[in-house]
């Protein structure tokens, strides 16, 4: 049923952000740039109607670069929602990223990205991001922190079926949901809790990782 709401909540999405006026877009990165996301990924094929890749909104990473969800079609995604300066769940979340990165083994590991995406981009700057990795010894190639404006935020939300709310100045309550997306930027797998067993999860990265040619 999972699957059923999110796979609703994504066309949803689009079909709103599609109806909205268009205007003047700053270029999203350097050549550079987008070719260091995506220098490992696989030959770039057509993606379905229920994949991330459709959205069109412009994220930026820890580094200040400007990229959109598409660049990074090729790569395994594991994906969470968090804020820095939370000091109840996220901690455990951001434990738990860690502790599935460290686990998993097998071929193509240079082809799954760890993103962490920001619930609270007033506070979360690209400097406090990448702050954030580097005091929680994220900061290697695979590791991948987003923020855009609120109004994006809320709607990749959806499509995870990730529920926030801002509930003081400085807290939020929000869902624990760790998702794995395979190289179409479709969904495959969901795990939620907090410092529960993340087996499941580890072996459903392997085997997208596996498939991989």
């Amino acid at each position: 049923m999972k699957n059923i709401a999110i796979a609703f909540a994504l066309c949803f999405t689009l079909c709103f952000t599609g109806c909205k006026k268009t205007g003047t877009v700053e270029p999203i990165a350097t050549p550079a740039a987008r070719e260091q996301l995506t220098e490992q990924s696989t030959p770039k094929q057509e993606i379905s109607d229920l994949s991330i890749y459709n959205l069109p909104s412009t994220w930026t990473t820890q580094d200040g670069t400007d990229i959109e969800l598409k660049d990074l079609q090729g790569n395994v995604l594991v994906m969470v929602m968090i804020y820095t300066s939370c000091k109840a769940a996220c901690p455990r979340l951001v434990a738990d990223m860690r502790n599935i990165e460290e686990r998993v083994k097998g071929k193509n590991l240079a082809k799954v990205k760890y993103v962490l995406v920001s619930i609270d981009p007033e506070v979360d700057t690209p400097e406090r991001l990448k702050a954030f990795a580097k005091e929680n010894k994220m900061d290697g190639n695979q590791w991948l922190f987003l923020r855009s404006s609120e109004e994006n935020t809320r709607e990749f939300a959806a499509t995870l079926a990730v529920n926030y709310k801002k509930i003081s100045p400085l807290d939020f309550s929000h869902s624990n949901i760790i998702s794995v997306f395979n190289t179409q930027g479709e969904l495959d797998y969901q795990q939620e809790g907090l410092g529960i067993d993340y087996a499941p999860t580890v072996k459903e990265i392997e085997k997208q990782l596996a498939s991989i040619d």
